[in-house]
């Protein structure tokens, strides 16, 4: 029987909202790190996401 591999699960948090979440590779640098809703709040010029996932956030906030 073949035994199970382990992966190392890192645990980090969004400098901007505190958003906290889990990643298995390490971050070169996790003081810099941000959840992708602070980055298109941010940079709201570059959110190519499609229209319906736009309004299917908006309404998951409310």
């Amino acid at each position: 029987m073949a035994r199970k591999k382990f992966k190392k699960i890192y645990r980090y948090s969004c400098n901007l909202t505190g958003e906290e979440y889990k990643v298995t590779t390490e971050a070169k640098n996790p003081d810099e790190l941000m959840s992708v809703k602070a980055y298109y709040e941010l940079n709201p010029e570059k959110d190519d996401r499609p229209e319906h996932i736009k309004i299917q956030l908006e309404q998951e906030e409310q």
